[in-house]
């Protein structure tokens, strides 16, 4: 499957779990030229290879990301990297949604 689908619990008010979003879609704007905006209350989310959503919960996050095929191989790269900035925007002990 070359879907990625996060989901982690978090502790932050509506308002600023939806800044950490928005501070990740910034970083991933900058480092890899996406594009990205609110849509339906999710943060939607697109560039050439790759689209996706990330959704608020009150007490979780979730995202999820399409890859293309020349994507798929670094299924594993693009995952850590998306857990790296789940755990500085939403704190590592967040951790994973059991």
């Amino acid at each position: 499957m070359n879907d990625i689908v996060i989901r982690r619990s978090h502790g932050l008010t509506r308002g600023k779990a939806r800044a950490a979003a928005e501070r990740i879609a910034a970083s991933l704007e900058q480092e890899f030229d996406l594009d990205w905006g609110w849509e339906d209350g999710r943060l939607v989310f697109r560039r050439s290879g790759v689209s996706g959503h990330l959704e608020i919960g009150p007490h979780h996050v979730e995202i999820v990301a399409r890859l293309g095929f020349l994507l798929k191989m670094l299924k594993p790269r693009i995952e850590a990297e998306v857990h790296r900035y789940c755990d500085e925007q939403f704190g590592r002990q967040s951790g994973p949604l059991v």
